[in-house]
């Protein structure tokens, strides 16, 4: 069987594709990281891979002036998107994208940093996060975004109504962190450590939480992730 290739564009070390690699290479995909702090993604063919995965970060889509790469990613992805090539964001990653489709990205009300399950669109025929429904996944963002023009909504929580959405089977956008290891979370509580003080957010519980739910949220992300790759068109 001849080896696809995923490109993985990451922001930060501990933000990879997590629980992500092993159904990705079951599927038969070779995974190559593209960290942009040491290559320009400019430099990437937006159409090149099998499947490009956008991670998470720290920073935000509007802080392109800041960080130019910002802007790099989301010419990358207007072209991807634009010829519906599989496509998948997570966090920043699905920020990106729906900033490169054109709706508005912006801080929301609060943060929203802790383990709590999805309300799933039960209205969406197959919908792909279905094998998610009652599983506490993480959330670890303050910035929201627009349903993109022509996507389908497919998950929400109380606090960030998008949390979710697809354009046809080959564009998947997660609000949340599907991917996270329970036994590689110290990385995010080290890592963003400043942030949560900032917001008066208790590690010890974030640990906590981890250690009951990160085990099933890796069995059901796994399977989740099997099926979509399983419906690409490629």
């Amino acid at each position: 069987m001849t080896r696809r290739i995923v490109q993985a564009i990451r922001h930060i070390s501990f933000e990879d594709l997590g629980s992500f690699e092993a159904p990705l290479a079951d599927a038969g995909y070779d995974i190559n990281y593209i960290d942009v702090a040491e290559r320009d993604p400019s430099s990437l063919d937006p159409l090149e891979a099998d499947l490009l995965v956008v991670l998470g970060g720290p920073i935000g889509v509007y802080d392109h002036d800041t960080y130019p790469l910002v802007t790099s990613e989301i010419h990358l992805l207007r072209t991807r998107l634009a010829a519906a090539r599989p496509t998948l964001g997570i966090c920043l990653g699905a920020q990106l994208m729906a900033s490169a489709l054109g709706a508005r990205v912006y801080p929301g009300a609060s943060k929203e940093i802790g383990w709590s399950a999805l309300d799933l669109e039960d209205a969406i025929e197959a919908n792909p996060l279905s094998l998610l429904r009652d599983t506490p996944v993480l959330h670890w963002h303050g910035d929201t975004f627009d349903l993109p023009e022509g996507g389908t909504l497919l998950a929400s929580t109380s606090l960030f109504a998008n949390q979710a959405f697809s354009l046809g089977p080959n564009v998947l956008g997660l609000q949340f962190h599907p991917e996270v290891l329970g036994r590689r979370f110290e990385h995010w509580l080290l890592g963003h450590a400043n942030e949560l003080a900032t917001a008066r957010i208790d590690p010890v519980t974030l640990r906590s939480d981890a250690a009951r739910h990160a085990g099933d949220l890796e069995q059901a992300c796994a399977a989740m992730l099997t099926v979509w790759l399983s419906n690409l068109k490629h």
